[in-house]
């Protein structure tokens, strides 16, 4: 008879389209499915108080999905090194099967671990389970690594579809055990004093069935006009998929052939709307790309000009960015969101970084830090890459001297004020002319909407025009830098 097989559960909360789970099925015998609470590794799982509660709630539907077929699924807390031949010789695992993670730690842990497995005498497999095709899949006509998405982008369609997806098993062969690993209530995930996550699960549903039906919402809804409301923070014009994404509850490569399906059924400008869509989850790619090959990214930057730029430190003016109190209405309003959500819209995630980084000054690194441990879909890759793009000093990066300006984004991109109204209900009776710009309102306007600006709302933490002119000037001060 076949011996058992040991599934680690990472960043692939799912068991559809779930490579390391398809083989140990196809291998015969029974399977022993764990997840491992690893703090030990950085970048293996999310740190955040958000992300800790999505994990929990992630962990807790794959529990019920793998109990209903049948199957056995154990957590544990600990380094994987130490936890997994612990678990073989328990169980007496004779194959160990995992999908590959990207992150530098993890990259590092994993190759070791399953060297010193293999010389343990076990057997051992690893696969692509959360990218559309592996960093060293995609490249140049050189054959280095891109630097620049467009590129990336063209050569990724050029290689095909990606494999289609399998679907989940009906059965899965568990292994009867009176052993018990951690109980999920005991990893405190979920906040107790306060309970923050009230708007979280508002808005909200993990777990893989979520994800599937967030997904089928969104191709039924909005994607066929996806590449004109995407930006548009007061619609519901994006797939917010990205949480699933992080926590693998669906494969990019479904989310792929879901959509090229539907493309194909609905033609037009559904099929346009996908492929903007699509390009998105490219760029997804793209960031696990320039990660693995620049693994020291999350610490510093990709174009080293930026090691000399003059940041300030400015603990006051960091923490009025964190909790919306900046003065200017898109960026607060975008704050606020992450706050009580977990989440910011892209366009106004642009809006909030950019001003930190330029009109304040303030090092990436902070900015990065704070949305890892507030966002709901905190991802290294992702994080970083973007924050650097932001900034100026990343890969394919937006130049520095493009300077968001927070006024104009607010007037374009939420003209009716609908966005603003909804996070700073404290300015929502201002006239759409001053709803940008509070300051410039006649006191009697401001005092027939209810507010007492630097006490109900604050007046503007920097003066936009002298903070783009403070920013191009530290840019100067680097444009020779080698």
């Amino acid at each position: 008879m076949t011996g058992p097989s040991l599934v680690w559960f990472r960043k692939d909360l799912r068991l559809s389209d779930n490579p390391a789970l398809q083989a140990a099925i196809a291998r015969g015998g029974p399977v022993v499915c764990v997840f491992i609470r690893d703090e030990a590794t950085s970048g293996a799982l999310p740190v955040g108080g958000a992300a800790a509660w999505w994990l929990h709630h992630s962990l807790a539907a794959l529990a019920d999905d793998i109990a209903a077929r049948g199957g056995t699924f154990i957590l544990k807390s600990g380094e994987p090194p130490t936890i997994i031949p612990d678990l073989c010789r328990e169980f007496d695992i004779e194959a160990v099967f995992w999908n590959r993670c990207y992150e530098p730690e993890a990259v590092a842990r994993d190759m070791n671990l399953k060297t010193d497995l293999k010389d343990r005498g076990f057997y051992v497999e690893s696969f692509n389970g959360s990218l559309l095709r592996e960093p060293l899949e995609v490249k140049t006509k050189a054959g280095g690594a891109y630097g620049v998405f467009t590129p990336f982008w063209k050569a990724l369609c050029a290689m095909g579809d990606p494999p289609r997806p399998v679907a989940a098993p009906d059965v899965l062969p568990g292994l009867p055990t009176d052993r018990s690993g951690d109980d999920l209530e005991d990893w405190s995930l979920l906040p107790t004093k306060p309970d923050w996550s009230g708007g979280l699960q508002e808005s909200w549903s993990p777990g893989e069935s979520g994800a599937r039906a967030r997904l089928s919402d969104f191709l039924e809804s909005s994607v066929a006009r996806y590449g004109d409301r995407r930006n548009r923070p007061d619609l519901d014009g994006t797939s917010r998929l990205s949480p699933h994404l992080a926590f693998g509850e669906l494969s990019p490569r479904e989310i792929w052939h879901i959509a090229r399906d539907a493309a194909h059924r609905e033609g037009g400008q559904a099929e346009s709307g996908i492929w903007s869509f699509l390009r998105e989850i490219g760029w997804r790619d793209f960031n696990h790309n320039l990660l693995f090959h620049n693994p020291e990214m999350p610490v510093r930057n990709y174009n080293e000009k930026f090691d000399a730029f003059p940041w300030l430190d400015n603990e006051d003016a960091l923490k009025r960015w964190q909790k919306g109190r900046t003065g200017y209405p898109m960026v607060d309003a975008g704050m606020r969101e992450l706050w009580h959500t977990g989440f910011i819209h892209n366009r106004v995630r642009m809006v909030a970084a950019s001003f930190l980084v330029k009109h304040l000054l303030i090092d990436w690194r902070h900015g990065e830090a704070w949305f890892r441990d507030t966002l709901v879909d905190a991802d290294l890759a992702n994080n970083v890459a973007n924050w650097q793009w932001v900034a100026g000093c990343g890969a394919d990066a937006a130049p520095y001297f493009r300077i968001f300006n927070p006024i104009g984004q607010g007037e374009k991109f939420d003209p009716d004020g609908t966005y603003i109204r909804r996070w700073i209900p404290e300015i929502a009776a201002l006239p759409d002319k001053y709803l940008n710009e509070p300051w410039t309102a006649p006191d009697s306007v401001l005092d027939e909407a209810g507010i007492d600006l630097g006490r109900t709302y604050p007046k503007p933490i920097v003066e936009h025009k002298r903070a783009r002119e403070r920013a191009l000037s530290a840019y100067d001060e680097i444009k020779g830098a080698a």
